[in-house]
């Protein structure tokens, strides 16, 4: 057993200094070659130089020529033999084995060609009347004579050069002749020739003084205390004072120093001081007067610089929203249509993010039963939909993010970050449909920071719900101030449909949604028919929603029990399905009301086309779209006197009443009379192509897409245009971005989470989730790392 222990060491180290030895080689080997290689380099970068010298004296033989002395040419003559004796040893076989043998691991090789251009233009000259370059090397001039020493060997250079004296003659005597030739013809020509004077002339263009700078006069305090003023617009409306009164304050303290506001560029240059551009001029102003200091300003505290860059690809927009098809809500329908004619413009990509519920939600919300076992069943079903009404293949993409159904609240809260959907790469402009919906319980990256640009659209009037329920009036109170902090902390810009809504930051009333293109077509076809004389509505009066008391069955319940004799024979069918349905249908019973109560369906269906009157006595709306729909239908519509029907006034088919008596009259004026056909105008207005017109504008989506790609924006006439975000500070997105880590905070504690009324378990998606969107599980997907 020994002996075997002994052979088994002795071959081990006998194999060990076996691979030693292969690895020495080899090391060798390569180092060889590697030498072999820079010879040739070497040899390559000689017959280059040859080149260049032989260049050199073309050149300045043809200027001789030009010049007329007869020396010059005699000199080139006598100096071409010398130079092929040169040639020739530089070039030699021997060369490159003579610098393999004198290669050290210190020494440098290399040949410097810029030495001879150098030489051309060198105004100094050495004691000895030869030309000096004004390369120094260890403190003292050097010469041409130590060119070639420059990459010899550093140890071996003088030597070298001693020992090949004479191969240097030629060169030597080079330098004298170019010494003589530059002082009488190159040097003074070039020094006055036209490429120089131009080359002066556009170093001078290049740098000017900052004449413009110099003439941006200071802030003065009435400036200053209008930017303060408009930038504590949070703080000055959570004391009360509400928006407009800052804006006065601003508009007021400007007036007073107009003759210096707003002149940052030219002294002679007017300027007009309005309402609507006080803000973007006193932006322009503070811009101005920080750039001709210097200052840079590169963002805030709570600024995202990673935020993607769409100046080199197509724009991408994202829709957002909180309820899909088949459940017909107006956060269902609207989005798609939105998603539809945005993307028919091809100008920019646009992606649908829509709820995906599981099957067990899927039961209580869909209507009819209908449920999908997969994300792309549903797909399928809401683009079918979607082409049957719109009549072109729209192409946009669809996805979806968790959600789970809210009995008490009765709509779909997100599970999970849902900004997180998508992509980094399509993060460009958000479109929040219901923001204060999505962001309630939203603990993920701040919209803001992801995206270049977020809009809200205000869908729903809350607060009118909230103060329907059980202590209303507290809830409501603080769902105001929830939904102000969520908007102001994660949008840009905020667009509510209607006056309705509650007054929210960086928000503007817009109708910025249309109607179904069918209803249109029907409208049309309902005055064609009319035209022909024919019969166009063989019905009465109906109204149409979920049954929900909120969506104003109770204000229909209490006009028709009021005002029951007035109304004798009045029928009114009613459509819909919902939670409160048996109580509102009981509720009629008892009060003895002649309402025909049927189940819900679509409004486009061809059993609705006969109605004439539409009914809707609802306050809680913010814009029914049942009701731009009849209208489109070519139908009366009987509405409250209420700013969520503000757009349907100028419809002269829409009658508006005030007071439970005006009601009664309303409703007989449009039973007994005819409705009037819709003009093409009243059409285009109701459409999606006008609604989307209108949203682009106002949400500034055509300014975002179409501004430069440096973000700049252009001021008045054809002053120079200042980057504001480059330039000024903001208090206020430093108050936004502190809402929103705040609420980032709170929201990741799962207490308070369910103190406030969120779905246990929905700060991340559940397993069934993760199966059904092929997710991996949030603790694999956002990793916690503890010690």
């Amino acid at each position: 057993m020994a002996s075997e222990g002994q052979a088994s060491t002795s071959s081990n180290a006998f194999s060990f200094i076996s691979k030693g030895w292969r690895e020495v080689k080899d090391s060798a080997d390569a180092d060889l070659q590697l030498m072999k290689h820079r010879a040739n380099e070497f040899k390559n970068l000689a017959t280059s130089f040859d080149r260049e010298l032989e260049n050199l004296f073309k050149f300045n033989s043809a200027s001789a020529i030009r010049s007329s002395p007869r020396s010059e040419i005699d000199f080139v003559k006598k100096l071409q033999p010398k130079l092929s004796e040169f040639r020739r040893v530089y070039s030699s076989p021997d060369f490159s084995k003579k610098v393999l043998e004198k290669w050290g691991p210190r020494s440098r090789i290399r040949i410097n060609l810029s030495a001879i251009k150098n030489a051309l233009v060198s105004e100094g000259e050495n004691r000895d009347g030869v030309m000096e370059f004004d390369r120094v090397r260890r403190g003292r001039p050097l010469k041409f004579s130590e060119f070639w020493g420059e990459w010899k060997g550093d140890g071996e250079a003088e030597d070298e050069e001693r020992q090949s004296n004479k191969d240097w003659e030629p060169i030597r005597a080079l330098k004298t002749r170019l010494k003589e030739f530059e002082k009488r013809e190159f040097l003074g020509g070039f020094k006055n020739s036209e490429f120089v004077e131009k080359f002066k002339s556009s170093l001078k263009s290049m740098y000017k003084e900052p004449e413009e700078s110099k003439a941006v006069p200071p802030l003065d305090v009435t400036e200053l205390l209008a930017c303060l003023v408009r930038q504590s617009e949070p703080f000055l409306d959570q004391l009360g004072v509400r928006r407009n009164v800052c804006e006065k304050i601003v508009e007021s303290l400007c007036s007073k120093s107009k003759n210096q506001l707003l002149h940052p560029l030219s002294s002679g240059e007017s300027s007009v001081l309005d309402s609507e551009n006080i803000n973007d001029e006193l932006d322009l102003r503070i811009a101005s007067v920080l750039q001709s200091t210097g200052h840079s300003y590169d963002g805030g505290f709570w600024t995202d610089h990673a935020k993607n860059d769409p100046s080199d690809q197509k724009r991408h927009v994202a829709i957002v929203t909180t309820a899909s098809l088949p459940w017909m809500t107006g956060t269902a329908v609207n989005p798609l249509f939105r998603a539809a004619y945005l993307a028919e413009s091809a100008k920019q990509n646009v992606t649908l993010l829509v709820p995906w519920l599981c099957k067990s939600d899927q039961e209580l919300v869909y209507p009819s039963d209908v449920t999908f076992t997969s994300p792309e069943e549903q797909e399928t079903y809401i683009r079918n939909w979607l082409e049957e009404r719109v009549g072109f293949k729209a192409d946009f993409k669809i996805s979806f993010y968790p959600g789970k159904f809210s009995k008490e609240r009765r709509s779909i809260i997100p599970a999970g970050d849902t900004s997180q959907f998508i992509p980094s790469k399509d993060a460009d402009i958000a479109i929040l449909e219901e923001p204060e919906h999505l962001n309630w319980y939203h603990h993920g990256k701040r919209w803001t920071d992801k995206f270049n640009h977020v809009v809200g659209v205000v869908h729903t009037n809350y607060l009118e719900y909230i103060k329907r329920e059980k202590n209303g009036a507290l809830q409501a109170f603080f769902v105001k101030h929830i939904n102000n902090w969520v908007t102001r902390a994660y949008c840009d810009k905020v667009l509510r449909l209607s006056a309705a809504t509650q007054d929210l930051p960086r928000s503007m009333i817009c109708n910025v949604h249309g109607v179904n293109p069918k209803f249109l077509r029907i409208g049309e076809k309902v005055a064609a028919d009319k035209e022909l004389g024919q019969e166009t509505f063989s019905k009465g009066a109906y109204f149409l929603g979920k049954m929900v008391w909120a969506k104003g069955y109770r204000e229909l319940i209490d006009l028709l029990a009021k005002h029951k004799n007035n109304l004798d024979g009045f029928k009114l069918d009613v459509y819909g399905n919902g939670e409160d349905a048996n109580e509102v249908q009981s509720t009629a019973k008892s009060l003895d009301l002649n309402l025909n109560f049927l189940k819900g369906r679509d409004h486009a269906d061809d059993s609705l086309h006969g109605y004439k009157v539409f009914i809707n006595p609802s306050v809680s709306d913010v814009l029914c779209t049942a009701t731009a729909e009849a209208l489109a239908m070519g139908k009366f519509v009987v509405c409250a006197n209420h700013p969520s029907n503000e757009f349907f006034r100028s419809f002269p088919n829409c009658l508006t009443y005030e007071t439970p008596e005006d009601f009664v009259a309303k409703v007989k004026e449009a039973m007994e009379s005819d409705p009037k056909p819709l003009t093409p105008e009243q059409r285009y207005n109701l459409s999606w192509e006008a609604a989307t017109q209108r949203f682009m504008e106002y949400s500034d989506l055509d300014k975002v897409l179409n501004k430069d790609n440096n973000g700049a924006k252009s001021s008045i006439g054809n002053r120079k245009k200042i980057s504001k975000s480059a330039s000024v500070p903001s208090l206020t997105g430093m108050v936004d971005g502190g809402l929103a880590f705040a609420h980032y905070c709170l929201t990741g504690n799962e207490f308070l989470r369910l103190c406030t009324g969120a779905i246990p378990g929905t700060r991340d998606y559940d397993k069934q989730h993760c199966k059904d969107l092929h997710l991996l599980p949030p603790h694999v997907e956002n990793p916690i790392y503890g010690w």
